[in-house]
């Protein structure tokens, strides 16, 4: 099999740290999770998953369907707006938003990922909506260095306020205080918005880490070592609770050589390659995130204390 250069490049450049005689790689980086189509649909077929659904989906949408009307009371300052849809997947999070909106302002709807596969979803998906504009160009396919760029050339003619949305919790896959910087930045205009969507943390770290142990996660994770030449049965995949996050990682079960040119790496036995994080927030703490970036918000949480929106204002 052809080895991934983009996956094989990362673990060259970041190398590896020791945790007592163990050897951590760590390219937890979602950029990497979605280099194929394949990776792609594997995490929309996680998507579907029931588990996934009922907690990262449903949770949300109720959330939505709820506290949209109130919502829509604040940001509705014109006649028309743009949806920067952040992470947008494929397109599923954005459609209460639109649904709700629909009729009370012009809707252009924007997608941006950092995957074509979940761009080309969305798109297909909020045409079939038929409620409002959707806008396709080159930025769709995009991370969040261009937000600020994405943000200037929306605003045109009566498109003059940004409504961004990141939802289903994706903040929690990012160093949160670099996305949020990225997203304030790109919040040029007074009647800009953001809408946040995610899942706080109100359980034990040994609940939380049940949730991510299963085979659909193993099955959309591994496919990033597989892409590095690995085969199935030479890693093992487990999760651990460390410094306010999730850590999913796969331990190497037999000694392996991987070469691409004149480069190769060496992994033994024992060693663990970290592929995704998970940062978990509390509301206290998305408070103190929320006010080093806004000068205006609100927290709508659900009643079980498991979900969060957050709405703000610069």
């Amino acid at each position: 099999m052809e080895i991934n250069d983009l996956i094989f490049k990362e673990l060259l450049k970041r190398g590896y740290s020791l945790e007592g005689n163990t050897r951590i790689w760590n390219i937890a980086d979602s950029k990497l999770w979605y280099l194929t189509p394949e990776q792609a649909q594997a995490y929309l077929d996680l998507e579907q998953s029931e588990e996934y659904r009922e907690y990262m989906f449903q949770t949300e949408i109720n959330m939505l369907n709820k506290n949209m009307p109130e919502i829509i009371e604040k940001i509705a300052h014109g006649s028309a707006i743009n949806i920067i849809d952040i992470g947008c997947g494929d397109g599923k999070k954005a459609v209460p938003v639109l649904d709700k909106l629909y009729g009370k302002m012009q809707l252009r709807y924007c997608p941006i990922d950092i995957s074509s596969h979940m761009v080309r979803e969305a798109i297909k998906k909020i045409k079939k909506l038929g409620k409002g504009e959707v806008v396709e160009f080159s930025w769709n396919i995009s991370d969040f260095d261009n937000l600020e760029n994405i943000s200037s050339l929306l605003r045109e003619k009566e498109f003059r306020q940004n409504f961004f949305l990141f939802l289903g919790s994706t903040i929690g896959n990012f160093e949160p205080h670099e996305v949020m910087y990225e997203i304030a930045e790109a919040m040029e205009s007074d009647e800009d918005y953001l809408l946040m969507g995610l899942a706080l943390s109100n359980k034990m770290p040994k609940d939380i880490l049940a949730s991510y142990k299963n085979d659909m996660n193993d099955k959309f994770l591994s496919l990033i070592l597989l892409e590095l030449g690995f085969e199935r049965d030479e890693i093992e995949f487990g999760a651990r609770y460390k410094n306010s996050r999730v850590e999913l990682l796969y331990t190497i079960k037999k000694d392996k050589r991987l070469t691409l040119g004149e480069k190769s790496i060496d992994f033994v036995v024992g060693d663990q390659i970290l592929v995704a994080v998970s940062y978990r927030h509390s509301e206290e703490s998305l408070k103190t995130l929320l006010n080093a970036y806004f000068e205006d918000y609100k927290i709508f949480v659900n009643d079980d204390k498991s979900w969060a929106l957050a709405l703000c204002k610069k």
